[in-house]
């Protein structure tokens, strides 16, 4: 396993995982090379990630350290790049003025855990927060890549009994409607789902398919600089998008590149078929088509 530590080439980065620390590999990439970027930064949480322990820090000191990141990030965007900013409620309120200060930003998406620990004293905290932000006026969004199959309680009929702005069908009841920025659709990975590992902090595939599909077209460069246990390359790969993506830990790369050999032979995402999203654990997913291997020696 080799560290960048020179300059380097889309060409040399294309399908492969580094494995570093951003603020030091960011010197060697390519400048203005991501159409999409998926930010998923620690939160200002203390959390272990593997024996790498970040801690929680004072207000300003964190607001420091994520300016410091996307300083880092900024100059490796295309002008038409999009950017997505994970998030939790105590930490948007830090993220967020930075983001207005270096890009424009367009919502915010709040997205529905399903699960959480319970509190006595509080509300249970089960949503997070994506900030969707673009570089400049000009940008993509495929609205119709994410729409959403959604379940029909009291269909609205025509006076002549049809179906009115819904659809009627063996399996029930159901309108394709247009995403809005609350989402509830989304299973969090458990223990006998594929896609699920050790890693404390890991978001969905659905999740990210959202983001992919709405905001990027096929063969556009998807980068991730704090990749985790792979989400954002796998999701990537298996809707036929480069990526690449930086991860400190060396265990955390290693089950990045298992689940990528695994998306050769199995590129379903929970969730989603037959370009739609279906409302959360209402699709029984079937093992579909098998994606070719393209990507070879993923590991810097």
């Amino acid at each position: 396993m080799v560290s960048l530590r020179s300059a380097a080439t889309v060409d040399q980065i294309v399908g492969r995982i580094i494995n570093g620390d951003i603020f030091d590999v960011a010197t060697y990439l390519p400048r203005g090379f991501v159409d999409l970027l998926i930010l998923d930064p620690p939160y200002n949480l203390s959390k272990d990630y593997n024996g790498q322990l970040f801690k929680e820090r004072e207000k300003e000191d964190y607001r420091k350290w994520f300016a410091s990141v996307i300083g880092l990030v900024k100059p490796l965007l295309k002008p038409s790049s999009t950017v997505y900013v994970c998030s939790d409620w105590r930490t948007s309120s830090l993220v967020l003025p930075i983001l207005e200060e270096h890009f424009l930003v367009r919502n915010r998406i709040t997205w529905e855990r399903e699960k959480g620990r319970g509190a006595r004293l509080n509300w249970k905290n089960n949503a997070e927060d994506i900030w969707f932000c673009t570089l400049g006026q000009h940008y993509l969004f495929n609205v119709d890549a994410v729409k959403l199959r959604r379940r029909v309680i009291a269909p609205y009929r025509t006076e002549d009994r049809k179906a009115k702005d819904w659809h009627e069908g063996s399996d029930g009841s159901y309108r394709i409607t247009h995403p809005s920025n609350i989402w509830t659709d989304i299973t969090v990975p458990f223990w006998s789902m594929p896609e699920n590992t050790d890693h404390p902090t890991q978001k969905p595939e659905k999740l990210i398919a959202k983001l992919i599909l709405a905001s990027s077209k096929r063969n556009d460069f998807v980068f991730d600089p704090f990749l985790g246990s792979g989400t954002s390359a796998v999701v990537a790969k298996k809707l036929d998008r480069r990526f690449s993506g930086v991860e400190l830990d060396r265990e955390y790369c290693c089950l990045a590149l298992k689940r990528l050999k695994i998306a050769e032979r199995d590129p379903s995402i929970q969730g989603y078929a037959d370009g739609i999203f279906w409302e959360r654990n209402s699709l029984q997913q079937p093992r579909s088509r098998t994606a070719p291997s393209t990507q070879r020696d993923m590991l810097i």
